[in-house]
């Protein structure tokens, strides 16, 4: 086997890597953001590789990735699933594998509180792809902090060449909340479908107008932009109305500063039932909590100025149609579109907030056809 550098044109999706005495972490933020930063939600969010993955070419039959991961576990919930790393060969989900050991984060849903464990490297190994010239990406685990050790091969790689590339912001949705694997996630499933090389800033839980995160859109190299805004600042109960459109406008300007003549797309929330017409805060259903499930409710009252999602879909059509007039490569796309009420009689929330795997195929195929054929991409 050969050891091969991890070096930054072997790395996907990433916008800062970070040096360690082991290797390497992929941040999604750059370390000026992560600077200014105050909620561990995000750290913790931004640090996990969601639409990360190694890419290169090669002629190896064998390929191992030797990562640190940081599994989380939620006390009083049910045992997360070990993080799962998508191995695609010239385009095709070709085998999956998990890593064993690694640090443990046990965190407190009630109260916050966290206690670290620390743990042993694990590898992934896939044998068997044959000695043909082939692109291969590893896709990292979307929702499992990962720090790069070691990555081997039988054969030499280089890098691959490079795409359109597809900067989107979101959500824990846009994250990958419940998809089956990273590959799958439905930004990832979208970006496969058209073609293109994603650089997914979904943050769990974090999608919430944060200057610097505009700035890191508004100074990363893209073809189109997509920013899918709304259910977090509903169910953080973040703002009122007052502050919400001023804030998307800000938003707005500092991405066009960078790029103002992208194609930018401003994305609606899907179909909630539960944040519809009922603002947040929004909590886990403790009752559910205790019988091991995972749910969320809505726990606001309507008032003056509160958001729900309704009133975000058409404060952000205005916005959008407002800001048209000047900018003509701005489009707004209703995320009723992507999965509205239909879809969920189909394929509910299992969770009553986050879609399933088969939502998230349909979500990402939808998003593909409508918004990645856009002129530029």
């Amino acid at each position: 086997m050969i050891d091969i550098p991890l070096t930054a044109d072997l790395v996907r999706g990433a916008l800062e890597l970070e040096r360690t005495e082991r290797g390497l972490v992929p941040h999604r933020l750059p370390a000026r953001a992560r600077a200014q930063n105050t909620d561990p939600r995000l750290a913790m969010a931004e640090a996990q590789p969601a639409g990360v993955r190694l890419r290169f070419r090669t002629t190896a039959d064998v390929v191992e990735l030797e990562t640190l991961r940081t599994k989380q576990v939620y006390a009083g919930a049910p045992p997360r699933p070990d993080g799962v790393y998508d191995l695609v060969v010239d385009g095709s989900l070709a085998a999956q594998a998990s890593v064993d050991g690694g640090n443990t984060l046990d965190v407190d849903m009630a109260t916050g509180a966290s206690s670290f464990t620390a743990g042993p490297p694990g590898v992934v190994r896939f044998a068997g792809l044959g000695g043909q010239p082939k692109d291969v990406e590893l896709w990292l685990p979307h929702n499992e902090l990962t720090e790069l050790v070691a990555l081997r091969a039988d054969a030499p790689v280089s890098p691959a060449p490079g795409g359109r590339v597809w900067l989107h912001h979101g959500s824990s949705i846009s994250h990958g909340s419940n998809a089956a694997s990273p590959a799958t996630t439905w930004p990832a499933l979208a970006a496969t479908a058209a073609g293109v090389d994603l650089v997914n800033l979904g943050f769990s839980g974090q999608a919430l107008l944060d200057p610097f995160t505009a700035r890191a859109l508004r100074d990363t190299p893209a073809d189109l932009i997509s920013v899918k805004l709304g259910i977090n600042v509903v169910n953080a109960d973040l703002m009122r109305l007052r502050a919400f459109g001023p804030a998307v406008h800000g938003f707005l300007d500092t991405i066009r500063d960078g790029h103002p003549d992208t194609p930018l797309v401003v994305v609606s929330p899907l179909y909630c039932p539960i944040h519809e017409r009922t603002p947040g805060p929004g909590d886990f259903d403790h009752e559910a909590l205790a019988r091991g499930e995972v749910r969320f409710r809505a726990t606001g009252e309507p008032g003056p100025g509160k958001l729900t999602l309704e009133i975000i879909r058409e404060e952000l059509a205005r916005i959008t149609s407002q800001r048209q007039a000047s900018d003509p490569q701005l489009r707004y796309l209703d995320g009723l579109a992507l999965y509205g009420p239909p879809d969920f009689a189909e394929l509910p929330l299992p969770d009553d907030l986050h879609p399933c795997p088969a939502a998230h195929r349909r979500i990402g195929a939808r998003f593909a056809s409508l918004v990645l054929d856009f002129k530029g991409a």
